[in-house]
C-alpha cells in the first residue's frame, strides 16, 4: 500500500523549504563560518510558527503528529544541520509533554512553541553517551531540597538554553530501573555552560558541556515520578531516534537533488556527466536510498501517531537512514569532483552533518544491537519489521 502524505503536511513540507531556501540558506556559510544562528533567522520561524512541532495546539504548538514532525525535520535538514537542533521538535517538548505534570505542560511549552525560550536535555557525560544508565550525575536530597551536581557533554541548544532537563541518579543502589530521576529546572544559581564547542557538522547547534554545582531543585521540579526517569528516556529517546533519521533523510534528498542538476549542468568530453554510466550508478543509489529511507521513516513516525511503541522500527529507520545519508553524501561529492569539497558549494556541508548522524541519539552499533536483540528474542514476527509489530 503506498504511502501518500496527507495535504496538510504536504503545505507544511512546503512552508518548511521555502524558509529554508529563502530565510536559511543565505546564511550558512556564515553558520558554518561563525558556529551561531543569526537572529534573523529565529525570528522568522517564529513568525512562521515552527517551534510548535511535537507540541500540543492547546498551548500554541502545531500538533503532535510524528509524521508531520518527521517530513518537517526531513525537509529542514536540506540545509545548514544546525538549524534543526532549534527550528524544530525537540526532546524537551516531547517529554513534557508525553510525561511531565500539567502544570509543566502549562508553564514551560507556550513559550517552548512560541520560540520564546529554548531547553536543552541534559544526558550525555563523559563516561556515559551510549549507556545512557551509567550516567554519574547525582541529586542527593537535603533539607527538603534536591541538590545536582555533575557534568553533562555534547548538549545541544545548551548555549541558548533557560531551561534545562537533567537525568541524575537519586537511587544509586537501584540501578537504572528506580535509581535515575530526570529533573527540569529553568536556569540558576549554578548551572555553568561552557563555551560552543565547534563540531564537524551541524555548526550552530548550541552544543555546550554544562556543569551543574550543587544545584537546588524542588519536588516539582521533577519530570514524571522520582526513580523512574530510565523507562521515561527510552520512551523520549524512541522519538529522538525518528528524527535523527528524519535529518538523515534530508541529507540524502539534498544529496541526490545537487546532484542531479550538477549531472545535467556539468559537460566533460563533450557531453553531459549524466549521460556517463559512473555517474547514472551513484544517482540510482541514491535514489533507491532516498525511497527505502522515506518508506522506514513515514511507517514508523505512522506507528507512533496510532499510538504504538514503535521502537523496532525506529532503530531500523535510524541505523538505515543515518548510513545511507554518509553514502549519499560521499556520492554527491565524487559526482561534483573539486566543488564537492570545496566549501563555497555547500556538498561538503552535508557530507559533514551526515557523518554525525551516525553518532547522535544512538550510534548505528547500538541501533545494530537493539534490532538483533529483540529478533533474537522474540524471532521474526508477522510485521513487515522482523521483530517489529504485527
Amino acid at each position: 500500500m503506498p504511502i501518500r502524505l496527507p495535504e496538510e503536511v504536504v503545505q507544511i513540507r512546503d512552508t518548511v523549504r521555502g524558509f529554508i531556501n529563502e530565510v536559511v540558506e543565505p546564511y550558512a556559510q556564515q553558520i558554518d563560518r561563525t558556529n551561531e544562528i543569526p537572529e534573523v533567522i529565529f525570528e522568522k520561524a517564529r513568525e512562521l510558527g515552527l517551534f510548535g512541532f511535537s507540541i500540543p495546539e492547546e498551548y500554541g504548538g502545531l500538533g503532535t503528529s510524528e509524521l508531520v514532525s518527521s517530513v518537517a525535520v526531513e525537509t529542514m535538514s536540506y540545509g545548514p544541520g544546525g538549524v534543526t537542533f532549534f527550528v524544530a521538535p525537540s526532546a524537551p517538548a516531547a517529554a513534557i509533554n508525553l510525561v511531565g505534570r500539567e502544570d509543566q505542560r502549562s508553564k514551560y511549552l507556550p513559550g517552548l512553541a512560541a520560540g520564546e525560550r529554548f531547553a536543552a536535555f541534559c544526558l550525555s557525560e563523559a563516561g556515559a553517551g551510549s549507556d545512557a544508565a551509567g550516567i554519574k550525575t547525582r541529586a542527593v536530597r537535603e533539607n527538603g531540597k534536591w541538590k545536582i551536581s555533575g557534568t553533562k557533554l555534547w548538549i545541544s541548544r545548551a548555549v541558548k538554553a533557560d531551561v534545562f532537563f537533567v537525568s541524575a541518579v537519586t537511587a544509586p543502589g537501584k540501578g537504572a530501573k528506580g535509581g535515575i530521576t530526570i529533573f527540569v529546572v529553568d536556569k540558576r544559581k549554578g548551572i555553568n555552560v561552557g563555551k560552543p564547542e565547534w563540531q564537524l557538522g551541524g555548526r550552530g547547534s548550541g552544543s555546550a558541556e554544562v556543569n551543574f554545582d550543587e544545584v537546588e531543585a524542588a519536588d516539582d521540579e521533577v519530570l514524571g515520578e522520582i526513580g523512574y526517569g530510565f523507562d521515561s528516556l527510552k520512551f523520549i529517546l524512541g522519538r529522538a531516534r525518528l528524527w535523527a533519521a528524519a535529518r538523515a533523510v534530508g541529507v540524502i534528498g539534498r544529496s541526490l537533488e545537487l546532484s542531479l542538476q550538477h549531472a545535467e549542468s556539468r559537460v566533460q568530453f563533450g557531453k553531459k556527466i549524466g549521460e556517463f554510466q559512473a555517474i547514472k550508478h551513484k544517482i540510482a543509489d541514491m535514489s533507491a536510498d532516498l525511497y527505502t529511507a522515506r518508506l522506514l521513516l513515514y511507517q514508523a513516525a505512522e506507528l507512533f501517531d496510532e499510538g504504538k511503541d514503535a521502537a523496532q522500527e525506529a532503530a531500523y529507520a535510524k541505523l538505515f537512514c543515518s548510513e545511507a545519508a554518509g553514502r549519499a553524501a560521499d556520492a554527491a561529492i565524487q559526482i561534483h569532483g573539486a566543488m564537492g569539497v570545496s566549501q563555497e558549494f555547500g556538498v561538503e556541508r552535508l557530507f559533514r552533518d551526515a557523518r554525525s548522524y551516525r553518532i547522535l541519539d544512538g550510534t548505528s552499533d547500538i541501533q545494530r544491537g537493539m534490532i538483533s536483540s529483540r529478533v533474537q528474542r522474540v524471532g521474526m514476527g508477522a510485521g513487515l519489521a522482523p521483530g517489529g509489530l504485527s
